[in-house]
């Protein structure tokens, strides 16, 4: 029987709950064999995610025949506006540079994760020779539901935050959820608390727990697929902090899970929240150039589903069900694939 090659394989943060994981385990439901060797006989396509340093092999599958099809989010961008140190910067860059490479002269199709990575990259590097598609991610609406344990409270209204990192680079969307925070916990008729659900470093926990006494802030650290859904049902809201994300697994969880999402218009936010399984706001500055965001409409927005929770909840789980049911989401890559 034909295989696909997923390549390269994930770890860490990319292992079974990412969404090439869940790919996996969907297609072997189907019957269809997933390996990581794009020279594995009867190797029928490699689906590349995003990029790899290990072209040779790419270069020779391609050769026998096998269908290259690369998944695309967005390019680095952070380290050309954040003192990070030149190893990090031309790291960033050399990753930007195998994209690339692959893109234009191995894939023999490209599936980008949302219209926002689509058109970011037409614009920056050009139309493609292959052809295209958007694809976005997907979630299992059974493992991700409305339906489960969970601890939301009527009387501590809880924000939520989850993202792999949030250090570093990454450590803006952190400090505003922080700044969100501080602004709605000055409502005397509304409390809110703040769990955070990713790497931190601990010295930002510090600095945070410093420069803002008050704030209620739980730090979960890394928490498993379970724990995940857990957490979504348990808050009232996702902020979904990551600026000009391609298509973030955290916002599909959430919406799965009932949990509406909050969020500034940055990258594919618009596109995947729609119009009523949350509020996107305008961010008020450049996101580009990192711009401090205009944070009062987003707290705005954040009283607002707060005051209309179970619609914008009933609105989320439809969203997801519409939109990113891995099944669906399996169809569509399949056709594209083989």
């Amino acid at each position: 029987m034909n295989s696909l090659c997923i390549f390269p394989p994930q770890t860490g943060f990319g292992g079974p709950a990412s969404f090439s994981g869940r790919l996996s385990a969907a297609l072997s439901l189907r019957g269809i064999p997933v390996h990581h060797n794009p020279l594995e006989p009867g190797c029928a396509a490699v689906l590349v995610i995003g990029g790899t340093r290990r072209l040779e092999l790419l270069w020779q599958a391609r050769r026998r025949g096998v269908r290259i099809v690369q998944r695309l989010n967005g390019m680095n961008w952070l380290h050309r506006k954040l003192p990070i140190g030149l190893k990090f910067y031309i790291r960033s860059e050399i990753n930007n540079w195998i994209l690339s490479v692959i893109r234009s002269r191995l894939a023999d199709r490209i599936i980008y994760q949302s219209n926002f990575s689509r058109d970011w990259w037409q614009s920056a590097r050009g139309p493609s020779r292959a052809a295209s598609a958007v694809i976005y991610n997907g979630v299992d609406l059974t493992a991700f539901s409305p339906a489960g344990t969970h601890e939301r409270r009527s009387n501590v209204l809880r924000l939520l935050l989850v993202e792999g990192h949030l250090g570093g680079v990454w450590a803006p969307g952190l400090e505003n959820a922080v700044e969100l925070l501080d602004i709605l916990r000055q409502d005397p008729a509304q409390s809110w608390e703040l769990t955070v659900a990713g790497v931190v470093p601990a010295e930002s926990q510090a600095l945070i727990a410093q420069s803002h006494p008050t704030l209620k802030i739980n730090w979960a650290g890394v928490v498993s697929r379970d724990q995940v859904a857990h957490l979504d049902r348990s808050a009232h809201a996702l902020f979904s902090a990551d600026l000009n994300a391609a298509c973030p697994n955290s916002v599909i969880e959430a919406l799965a899970c009932g949990l509406p999402v909050l969020a500034y218009a940055t990258g594919a936010l618009p596109e995947m929240v729609g119009s009523a399984a949350g509020c996107v706001v305008p961010y008020g500055g450049n996101p580009w150039n990192l711009e401090r965001p205009f944070v009062a409409p987003l707290a705005d927005a954040a009283r607002k589903v707060a005051a209309e929770q179970e619609t914008y909840r009933r609105a989320a789980r439809a969203r997801a069900e519409e939109v990113f049911d891995i099944q669906k989401i399996v169809d569509a890559y399949l056709n594209v694939i083989f």
